[in-house]
């Protein structure tokens, strides 16, 4: 069997920043699934990972004697995969323009930006591949791999019933409904795109769901709640209040009223009661985005787009995030008034009174007690990869 590593870009990974401080570039959620579970799914493989050193204690990396090494940016396809499968040895696939989607090769290689040196016969795919480049990215692509996860996850299998009286669905032919899963007087509209429900989530009474939509396993949407299209809702994390074309990746809870729109929130955040977000500037101009390579802000060329939040940051009740907000790592924001564009990692505070380096030591303690609450264990390895952000941060 051919051993599946999906490998960080150098020249992608950068521009996914802060999501990729705390995983490989392939652990990003886009649609319902993260890009390796997808691969994982269609290959019928174990993902193992060619990412930073940092991170390979978490994310390891196995070599075989028959490597298939592919680009963790890029989202499979039907076609992709079949042709990845059947890849010669020493053979490389490339898009048009020479990105290197996969590689097939005895070599074990511990250096990404040495792929291409190992690649002894080159291979163009022409056809059209969702490839996540740049943040937003990841909200431009949502609705449709929310469609292709739906079909991945849901073929031939058959979708739990509604059972409760007072729900009412349109369209239940593309609506899928894990085991567990409980619905209260809930409004389901697949009529434009898919929904799908995870095993034992749970969508309290009076929310409205429109496809395409995503809920991961053990997540829930709080009562009264507005999930409009084009937004996942990963694993374990709390929605409530109105989300629009956004993702949350997991273990993340937005649980009150206030409005998140074409944003991405990462693993282990919290947004206080009254947390908003502005998605279009009031000039209709293509909003622009912090670039952690350049220090400067880049044209997206979307006129919505939202907050970019990395993982294990808290906002207090009330924060309003300006239109192409980027906050990094570990980052506790409060206070009045409209918060900066870009926040560093490790920053504490807001607009109002500044913000100041947020200690190591209390940033530690706080992720621990964000495991516990969860009943899952804060241990080494994730306290590693945490301290490797900070000391990047300082540096920076």
């Amino acid at each position: 069997m051919i051993n599946l590593i999906l490998f960080d870009d150098p020249a992608i990974r950068p521009e996914l920043l802060p999501f990729t401080f705390t995983r490989p570039v392939a652990g990003i959620r886009v649609g319902i699934l993260t890009i390796a579970e997808k691969w994982e799914k269609r290959l019928g493989s174990v993902a193992f990972f060619l990412t930073e050193p940092y991170l390979r204690a978490k994310y390891p990396c196995q070599t075989t004697t028959d490597n298939l090494y592919i680009n963790g940016a890029v989202c499979p396809t039907k076609e992709l995969t079949e042709r990845v499968q059947h890849l010669a040895p020493g053979e490389g696939l490339v898009s048009p323009a020479g990105l290197l989607y996969a590689l097939r090769t005895e070599r074990a290689i511990t250096d990404a930006a040495q792929l291409t040196d190992h690649v002894q016969q080159v291979s163009t795919f022409a056809e059209a591949v969702p490839t996540m480049r740049h943040l937003w990215s990841l909200i431009a692509a949502n609705g449709n791999q929310i469609r292709a996860d739906f079909d991945l996850l849901t073929a031939g299998r058959q979708s739990q019933p509604i059972t409760d009286p007072f729900t009412q669905c349109y369209a239940p032919e593309n609506v899928f409904i894990e085991p567990g899963a409980t619905l209260k007087a809930t409004i389901l509209n697949a009529a434009d795109g898919p929904i799908y429900i995870g095993k034992n989530a749970i969508i309290s009474e009076g929310s409205v769901i429109i496809g395409p939509f995503g809920l991961g396993e053990g997540a829930m949407v709080h009562y009264q709640s507005r999930m409009r299209s084009n937004t996942s809702i990963g694993p374990y994390c709390k929605a409530g209040g109105e989300i629009a074309n956004s993702i949350m990746f997991a273990n993340s809870a937005k649980g009150h009223e206030g409005y998140l729109g074409d944003s991405v929130v990462g693993e282990w955040c919290n947004l206080g009661a009254g947390t908003n977000t502005s998605n279009l500037k009031n000039d209709y101009a293509n909003v622009k985005l912090h670039n952690y390579s350049t220090g400067e802000l880049v044209n997206t060329g979307r006129k919505f787009c939202g907050l970019m939040m990395g993982d294990f940051t808290k906002a207090g009740i009330g924060t309003l995030f300006n239109t192409g907000t980027v906050v990094g790592v570990n980052v506790n924001v409060y206070g009045g008034g409209i918060q900066p564009k870009y926040i560093p990692s490790f920053s504490w505070g807001g607009t109002i009174d500044g913000f100041v380096p947020y200690r190591i030591d209390k940033a530690l303690q706080v992720a621990k007690e964000a495991f516990s609450r969860r009943n899952k264990a804060f241990d080494a390895v994730e306290e590693a990869i945490l301290r490797a952000v900070y000391e990047h941060s300082q540096s920076a």
